[in-house]
């Protein structure tokens, strides 16, 4: 299999009645999601939309949403997940940016899009009986297609430096190079098999939870999809479905092992527990191994790599090993380098910026032609991030260039905060800096210098933004200051605020 379109094919044909999809007591077999994705792309063909035309989701996650999914795949649309915590402003941008034609709306987000300043797609489909009707219209046989590994089949939004999310284009290849790479390879790193029933942790609006699910489909395992996440349900999922793999941040490692009651019982099923999306402390990594008691992988990637390009196998999780600090080695057909402010290569153990080239890359960013050739170099990924390489190839994340803040996994960037912050009458200026926290790895800490004649309180902050950005991307904690510190050049020493936080670490991302 090379596409999304050959996925539900192959399986229908082998393992029809084999659960693909189990989310809230429902299961969806392979032979249903392929007919169902097949009635999912005839209709989006009938509702006038063409190979390249995008098509978005609103809505938490269900077996609806792969459906539409490999619906898109088979019509040659690309799906455009969109963030379900997102304000109204925030979801108009993406809407408006990726010019989505049809929308599928779950009915708890409709105020969300009835909010919007801007108009909404011209097609709307309310998920739920609305969406069982437009579908049932249409036959369950397969289109005519073309999908190439080159083809695009979806669109994610990361927020960037600029304070716009950008849209980041992958196509089929994406989904499909470091799990071929592995098999080539015979390696275990992470492996899939048929009898697998693997938790998505993580929302697929992430191209964490995206490229899991993906993967788990393509080799015919069970997915069990979680609404969103919750740790008393996660648990009791892995114990009574008998749960074999897990995809999930950090933070929900944590959250899983603080919830009242939680034994290592819960987790006998467990075989395997991949982890990613933020640095994980050692001692968190110690008590899962523990608890746990299960083989462990860590992957490090953005949502431009395609989702994982390096990975820290099992046999590296050993408690005290210097290795446990790292993000991991590349995958076979993924290479590593680390560069200096001047494009030059660096020799192991030097630090610089971290850039991975692999196969799995984006396409590019939607209608951003410069910002792509800044990030997409010669098939190289400049990630932003400061690290290096040691002797044997493993890769150690230090520092972030491009200021990312990583709250419980997500990408929250400084410029879309303090953007907002400063519309408000109160504020001469904002810096927004990441702050570590236990929980959740780090928070969003709003240094604030206030306009002489109007000071506002920190609570009216709070209460100005919660309309304008997503409930992650709140500050949790306001300082107001005199002046922001600046060099000669008038630059913000940010870094200057940001290591207040982090003097006592020597790894400054959390």
């Amino acid at each position: 299999m090379k596409t999304l379109v050959q996925t539900t094919r192959h399986h229908a044909e082998h393992r029809p009645d084999h659960p693909a999809v189990r989310c809230e007591g429902r299961t969806l077999s392979y032979g249903d999601l392929h007919r169902e994705s097949n009635r999912v792309a005839h209709a989006v063909q009938a509702a006038g939309l063409t190979p390249g035309d995008r098509v978005a989701y609103l809505g938490k996650e269900s077996e609806h949403y792969y459906e539409i999914l490999f619906g898109c795949a088979k019509s040659g649309t690309v799906l455009v997940p969109v963030n379900w915590r997102l304000t109204a402003p925030e979801v108009s941008h993406i809407l408006q940016d990726s010019g989505t034609r049809l929308l599928f709306l779950e009915d708890e987000f409709a105020t969300v899009v009835d909010k919007m300043p801007t108009a909404p797609p011209e097609t709307i489909v309310a998920l739920g009986e609305s969406y069982a009707d437009w579908k049932a219209a249409h036959p369950a046989t397969e289109l005519p297609q073309s999908a190439t590994p080159d083809t695009p089949v979806a669109q994610l939004y990361t927020s960037g430096t600029t304070g716009l999310p950008k849209g980041v284009v992958l196509a089929h290849r994406s989904f499909f190079a470091i799990r071929d790479a592995l098999a080539r390879e015979e390696l275990d790193w992470i492996d899939w098999r048929t009898g697998d029933i693997a938790l998505i942790g993580i929302p697929g609006f992430h191209i964490g939870g995206l490229w899991w699910a993906t993967q788990n489909l393509n080799a015919g395992t069970t997915v069990v999809a979680l609404r969103a996440f919750a740790a008393r349900r996660a648990v009791d999922l892995i114990r009574d479905l008998g749960i074999t793999t897990a995809c999930v941040v950090p933070a929900m490692l944590r959250m899983m092992l603080t919830e009242p009651g939680v034994t290592a019982e819960d987790f006998t099923t467990l075989r395997k527990t991949v982890y990613g999306g933020s640095p994980i402390s050692e001692a968190l990594l110690e008590e899962s191994l523990a608890v746990l008691d299960c083989e462990f992988a860590q992957i490090y990637g953005l949502t431009e790599t395609g989702n994982t390009a390096v990975c820290l196998p099992p046999a590296a999780h050993v408690p005290g090993s210097p290795l446990m600090q790292a993000a991991g080695r590349p995958y076979p057909g993924v290479r590593t380098k680390v560069i200096d402010d001047e494009g030059r290569a660096l020799p192991p153990g030097t630090v610089g910026e971290v850039c991975l080239a692999t196969p799995a890359h984006m396409v590019e960013y939607w209608g951003l032609p410069e910002k792509t050739a800044e990030t997409l170099v010669d098939g190289w990924i400049h990630t932003g991030d400061a690290g290096y390489v040691d002797e044997d190839g493993y890769l150690f994340i230090r520092d972030r260039i491009k200021d990312a803040i990583l709250v419980a996994g997500e990408n929250v960037y400084p410029a879309e905060i303090e953007n907002v912050l400063e519309a408000h009458p109160g504020v001469a200026e904002a810096v927004v800096v990441g702050a570590p926290d236990e929980r959740w790895g780090e928070y969003v800490h709003a240094f604030v210098v206030p306009d002489p004649g109007q000071r506002p309180s920190p609570r009216d902050l709070h209460t100005f933004l919660v309309p304008r950005l997503a409930g992650f991307k709140l500050p949790a904690r306001y300082e107001f200051i005199d002046s922001v510190p600046r060099n000669p050049s008038g630059k913000i020493l940010r870094r200057e605020l940001r290591d207040r936080f982090w003097s006592d670490s020597a790894r400054k991302v959390n």
